[in-house]
Parts: structure tokens; sequence; C-alpha cells
């Protein structure tokens, strides 16, 4: 009798303390969709445990010309909440939503940042109007980004507040850091060789914050092809002011670069990410990486 009733408080003892268990291993994850493997990082610093992301176009992938697949429509059916950066970067984007049939609240992480006028010739070429789109590659308006989505999923998920919060305000704290980092590296590029030479105009956000300017044949789209008459005004201009180095990137054709490079003599000073991420074992895993790389890339070609 003795053992049954030891047997029986045990047994309850476990009913009380299951339940706490249970909804701790089986709480459903926030089924969220990132449009780019950029913005799915700051989503995923942000979201932490809490959210199960999915990024549709992904590491080394180029969103202007990236297809929608049957699966990308059904992972935005089945999300709670999208994230896409906006300004007309995703072209494909309201057509996938619409498709899908999502419900999902869609969040434009861009939204409210300052924003940089791009020339008629982009608006009419490009698809993007007349702004560029690329605003992350501003650690400034990287933190912009990051509060926007701090509080988007705030709003849809309240019970993760604490969790949203604590993970900004540490992510926050780290790219003040980077943007401190950025400002010093450029600082030791002299005045007269911060002249970059790359395939497609992603950087003008960078150019605003750090002085550097950026030379393109495309405009700020991949879609488009260089002009013969653009290619042969920057080959011109490369041995007019002696440019010390041009530049590949992981989302571009790199063979006119290479054109450009075999032309006027000048070496190829690296690869930057200007678009995508690396994969997990490339240099640019994360936005924190992909600047520290880019940086170091324009510092050691330009530097010397």
């Amino acid at each position: 009798m003795r053992l049954r009733m030891i047997a029986l408080v045990l047994a309850a003892a476990a009913v009380t303390h299951a339940p706490a268990v249970a909804q701790t291993a089986t709480q459903a994850k926030m089924n969220v969709v990132a449009t780019f493997s950029i913005l799915g990082d700051f989503v995923r610093q942000v979201g932490g445990e809490r959210i199960a992301l999915v990024t549709l176009v992904g590491p080394d992938g180029d969103a202007h010309v990236y297809s929608p697949t049957p699966t990308d429509a059904r992972r935005v059916a089945e999300a709670k909440m999208v994230f896409s950066n906006g300004l007309g970067f995703e072209g494909w984007m309201n057509r996938l939503v619409k498709s899908s049939g999502s419900k999902a609240v869609t969040v434009e992480a861009a939204k409210g940042i300052a924003t940089i006028r791009t020339g008629e010739r982009d608006r009419h070429a490009h698809g993007h109007g007349s702004v560029d789109p690329h605003g992350w590659q501003s650690v400034a308006n990287a933190k912009l980004y990051v509060a926007h989505i701090r509080d988007a999923l705030v709003k849809a998920d309240p019970t993760g507040r604490e969790v949203y919060e604590r993970n900004a305000t540490d992510y926050l704290a780290r790219l003040e850091r980077l943007e401190d980092e950025v400002k010093a590296t450029v600082a030791r590029i002299p005045a007269e060789r911060r002249k970059v030479i790359m395939s497609h105009e992603a950087f003008a956000y960078f150019e605003r914050d750090h002085g550097l300017d950026f030379i393109a044949p495309q405009g700020v789209s991949t879609e488009a092809e260089a002009s013969a008459k653009d290619v042969a005004r920057i080959i011109a201009q490369i041995r007019r002011e002696k440019i010390p180095a041009v530049f590949l990137e992981n989302v571009s054709d790199p063979r006119l670069i290479e054109r450009i490079a075999e032309e006027t003599g000048t070496r190829i000073g690296g690869r930057l990410y200007s678009d995508a991420l690396s994969g997990e074992g490339g240099p640019a895993a994360t936005y924190i990486d992909m600047m520290r790389h880019n940086i170091r890339a324009f510092s050691e070609a330009l530097s010397l």
C-alpha cells in the first residue's frame, strides 16, 4: 500500500510539472519570411529563437533578377510576417504576395530612411523609380532597419517583446561599434585615392556617409547592361586619374570588370558583397562580416 501511495504522489508531481515542460518544448515559432540574405540576417538577429525564418533569395543571390518559385509562394502563404526592403528593390514581391493569397503582415524595412535620388536614366531603365534602394550600405540606415523590424515583431507577437527588445538593443550596440570601425578605416585611406570602380551602383549610401567615390558602368540594378559609352568613359577616367584598383561583386558577372582591368592594366582589388551575403563558410556570412570585409578590401587596395 505504501509503495502504491508513493507511486501516486510521484505521478501527481509529474502531471503538475508536465504542462510547463510540454509548452516550452512545443511552443510554436512564428513563421517569418525575408526577401534576401542581408535583410534575413537583420530579422534573425532580432527575432532569435522565437521565429522560424525563411529567406527567399539566399547567399550570393541577386534579388534584382530573381524569379520566385512555387515553393516561395507556399512559404509566403504560410508566413505570419513578410519582410522586404522596399524602395522598389524586389520588383517581384507584390506579385508574389498576391499570387500566394497570403494574409501575412508585410513590412518594408527601409521605409522612412533618408533616400538618395537617382538619375532619370536609372528611373526609366532599371525599374527602381527615382530612388536608390540599397539603403543597408549605410550602417546608420541599418540601425533604422533593425528598429523597424523590432517594432513589427513586437506588434505581431507581443508576448515576445522582452526578447525582441533585448536582441535589438544588443545588436544595435554592435552596429554602433561597426560604424566607428568603418569611419576609422576609411579615414586612413588617402583622400586622393578614395575612388572605387565596381559593376553596379550599389554603394551610394556608403558614399554619402563616408566620402568614397563609387563609379559603376551599370545603374542601381544589375538588370540592365552597361553601355559601351559608359564603359569607355570609366576606362578613360581610370587612365586619367590613375585609379589604383577595380572591384568585382558577388552578384554580378565578373567579365565586365575583368575587361576594364585588362584594358587599363589596373589590378582587381577583390570581391565586394553589395546586395547579398556569402554562404556560411565565406567572408561575409553576416551583415557585420560583410561590412568589415568590404572596408578591408577598400583599405588594402586603395591605401597602397
